[in-house]
C-alpha cells in the first residue's frame, strides 16, 4: 500500500513540476516576473492580490516604484501557489520515504535531496524578485526547476514506471550521459538568452542581422554578476552583447541537434530492444519539434504561445533524455 501511494505521489509531483516549469516560463515571458514586488506575498497579501481601490492605493503607496498591475500579479501568485503545492508533495514523499526507510526497495536519499532542492528553489524564487530579475538568479531558478523535474521523473522511472532495456547496452551509456550534459548546457544558454532579453537580438534566420557573423561582444555578454541595486527588467546589455548571447544559443542548438540526431540514429538502427528504440524515437521527435519552435520564435518575432511552447519543449526533451539514460541502467546497477 505504501509503495503504491509513494509511486502515485511521485508521478503526481513530476506532472505538477512540469506544470510549474511551463507556468514559470509563461510568467517570465509575459513580463510578469515582478508582478509582485515582495515575497512570499503580493503587496503584503499572502492570499490574492490587491484589487479593491483601497487595497490598490495602499499597495501603490507602499511600493511607489511598482504600481499594481493585477493581471501580472495574479500570474505570479498562481505560479507561487502551484510551486508551494509541489513543495508539499515533495515533503510528503520525504516523510513516507523516511518512515519506510528500512523496507526493501524504498528510495530514501533522492526524496530527502529533493526537499533540500525545493527549499533552495524557493530561495531562488525570492531572490528573483528581491534582486530585480538578476539574470544569473533567473537562469539558476530555471535550472533548479528543471533539475527538480528531472529528479522527480527519475524517481518515477526507477520505481518501474518504464522497464529498462533487456539487452546489454553498455556501449550506449557514455553517449547518453553526454547527451544529457549537452541538453542541460543548452537549456542554461537558453535561460541566459531569455534572462538577458536577447531572444530577438537576431531577427532573421539563418543569418543574424543579415550577417553570418555580426559584431558581437562576448566579454560583456557573459558577465554573471554586475552588483546589486540594478533592475534587469527589459535587459541592460547593449546590442552587440545580446547578439553574442543569441548566436551562442544558436551554435549550442546546432551542436545538440547534430549530436542527438546521431545518437537517435544509432539507437534506432542498432538497438534490439523495443523500449530502447521507442525512447530513441521520442527523443528524435522532440528534438525536431524543439528546433522548429526555436526557429519559429525568430521568424514570428517571439509570439508568447510559441515561446512558452519552446520552454515546454526543452523540459520534455530533457525528460526524454533522462528516460533514455534510465533504460540503459538496470535498476540493480544503481
Amino acid at each position: 500500500m505504501t509503495t503504491t501511494l509513494f509511486r502515485r505521489i511521485s508521478l503526481l509531483a513530476a506532472l505538477l513540476a512540469l506544470g510549474v516549469v511551463v507556468l514559470g516560463a509563461y510568467v517570465r515571458l509575459s513580463d510578469a516576473g515582478l508582478g509582485c514586488p515582495d515575497w512570499p506575498g503580493c503587496y503584503g497579501h499572502l492570499v490574492g492580490v490587491p484589487e479593491s481601490d483601497q487595497h490598490v492605493d495602499q499597495a501603490n503607496a507602499a511600493y511607489p516604484d511598482r504600481p499594481v498591475e493585477a493581471p501580472k500579479a495574479w500570474k505570479e501568485m498562481i505560479h507561487r501557489y502551484f510551486a508551494g503545492t509541489l513543495g508539499l508533495l515533495v515533503l510528503s514523499l520525504a516523510i513516507i520515504a523516511w518512515r519506510h526507510r528500512n523496507e526493501s526497495g524504498q528510495p530514501v536519499v533522492l526524496p530527502l535531496l529533493l526537499v533540500g532542492l525545493i527549499v533552495f528553489q524557493a530561495l531562488l524564487g525570492m531572490w528573483t524578485v528581491t534582486l530585480l530579475l538578476k539574470p544569473v538568479i533567473v537562469m539558476a531558478h530555471l535550472l533548479g526547476g528543471l533539475t527538480t523535474l528531472a529528479l522527480l521523473w527519475w524517481l518515477v522511472l526507477r520505481q518501474g514506471f518504464l522497464p529498462t532495456a533487456d539487452e546489454d547496452a553498455d556501449w550506449l551509456r557514455p553517449w547518453a550521459l553526454l547527451a544529457l550534459i549537452l541538453v542541460v548546457a543548452q537549456i542554461a544558454l537558453g535561460g541566459w538568452t531569455s534572462a538577458n532579453y536577447a531572444a530577438l537580438a537576431c531577427p532573421d534566420f539563418p543569418t543574424c542581422q543579415t550577417a553570418w557573423w555580426p559584431p558581437m561582444d562576448f566579454k560583456e555578454a557573459f558577465i554573471l554578476w554586475r552588483g546589486l541595486g540594478i533592475s534587469y527588467e527589459g535587459g541592460v546589455l547593449d546590442n552587440d552583447a545580446r547578439v553574442a548571447i543569441h548566436v551562442m544559443h544558436r551554435i549550442g542548438a546546432l551542436v545538440v541537434f547534430l549530436y542527438l540526431g546521431w545518437l537517435v540514429w544509432r539507437v534506432i538502427s542498432m538497438a534490439r530492444d523495443r523500449v530502447l528504440r521507442g525512447v530513441g524515437f521520442v527523443v528524435g521527435v522532440l528534438l525536431l519539434t524543439q528546433i522548429s519552435l526555436g526557429i519559429a520564435n525568430v521568424v514570428l518575432t517571439l509570439p508568447l504561445p510559441v515561446a512558452v511552447a519552446h520552454n515546454a519543449g526543452a523540459a520534455l526533451l530533457l525528460l526524454a533524455v533522462v528516460t533514455l539514460n534510465h533504460t540503459l541502467y538496470p535498476r540493480k546497477t544503481l
